[in-house]
């Protein structure tokens, strides 16, 4: 079997893709897979009309071997990955809460210094939330709410334009999973000032979408970003950004960055957004262009083949066919 080969069936069988398909369902059990609705579903976070910008709301869970095996980066992340999405939207965090169950208070007490320090070190205060310390085990949910004066969405991705990967390479994975962590051990104000450029992008309209990488990794959380905005990409594996001496397949399917985020850009603009992350020591690529199949090619040398096709196989169940005809949140 090829090397693209391999990843593409990696791909069909990670994890991360897996639980994202899960949103299928309860999207259409709730009957809210609609681009069209004045809340479109299947974004990093809701966006939400406010005057003259937009509310911005998200939640995260966690998984329960995460938290066992990892209780202060747990909290941590709990801030971390909620200050990513709200940043993916070129918004701004105002505050989270959170929901923690746990076995005994004292077994609790770990994840909630995570929580706590990452508030502090990124600036986000924790408001309040809900505590159970009567339970079997450890178990987080964190929730944030922010603000845009220009947003960045999942739905607005067009062809010809530029897939840039951005993430920050400076840090490492963690002992028991697929987290790369460039967070923990860095400054403050590094922090903030790197997180800073998605909205200052936004706002200078220099990217038209963007999406932060998840747990699916940057093939599967590309799927999504392409999905609802109902177009294809063909995408050199090997233009990605990526550590040296990591294994190619751990990181472009399982790989949980603590900065990553996936833009899709003007050609025309590629050169400036490039210089606002390199300024800023993040390593920044493109790696593949949008185009209107309903496809993801992959490229590698002198090999091409499709590892997704949409017309046959839906990933969140969200974006235009969900509903017809489909209309841009910026429209």
């Amino acid at each position: 079997m090829s090397t693209l080969a391999s990843l593409i069936e990696g791909l069909h069988a990670s994890r991360g893709v897996a639980h994202k398909q899960d949103i299928a369902d309860v999207v259409a059990t709730l009957g809210i897979a609609d681009p069209q609705a004045a809340i479109a579903v299947g974004d990093d976070c809701a966006a939400i009309r406010d005057g003259d910008g937009w509310l911005l709301l998200a939640i995260e869970g966690f998984l329960n071997e995460f938290v066992a095996a990892e209780p202060y980066f747990a909290g941590w992340c709990g801030v971390m990955v909620n200050l990513s999405d709200i940043y993916a939207m070129g918004g701004r965090p105002i505050a989270v809460v959170d929901a923690l169950w746990s076995a005994g208070a004292a077994r609790g007490r770990t994840v909630l210094e995570g929580l706590a320090d990452a508030g502090r070190i990124y600036g986000v205060p924790v408001v309040g939330g809900h505590s159970n310390a009567h339970c079997d085990r450890e178990q987080l949910s964190v929730a944030v709410l922010g603000r845009a004066r220009a947003l960045l969405t999942s739905f607005d991705a067009q062809p010809g334009d530029v897939l840039l990967a951005a993430v920050d390479l400076r840090g490492g994975y963690r002992a028991h999973f697929s987290n790369w962590d460039a967070s923990s051990a860095a400054p403050a104000p590094r922090l903030r000032g790197d997180l800073e450029l998605l909205p200052q992008l936004a706002e200078a309209g220099l990217c038209r979408a963007a999406k932060d990488i998840s747990q699916a990794g940057v093939l599967g959380t590309l799927l999504m970003l392409l999905e609802c905005s109902g177009v294809g990409a063909v995408v050199d594996v090997g233009a990605v950004p990526m550590p040296d001496g990591v294994e190619r397949a751990r990181w472009l399917l399982q790989t949980f960055p603590s900065y990553g985020f996936l833009l899709s850009v003007r050609a025309a603009d590629v050169a400036a957004v490039q210089a606002r992350f390199a300024a800023r020591g993040i390593a920044c690529a493109a790696i593949g262009r949008v185009d209107a199949s309903p496809r993801l090619t992959l490229r590698d040398a002198s090999e091409e083949r499709t590892a997704w096709d949409f017309s046959a196989q839906t990933l969140l169940g969200c974006g235009p066919s969900a509903a017809t005809p489909y209309r841009s949140l910026h429209a």
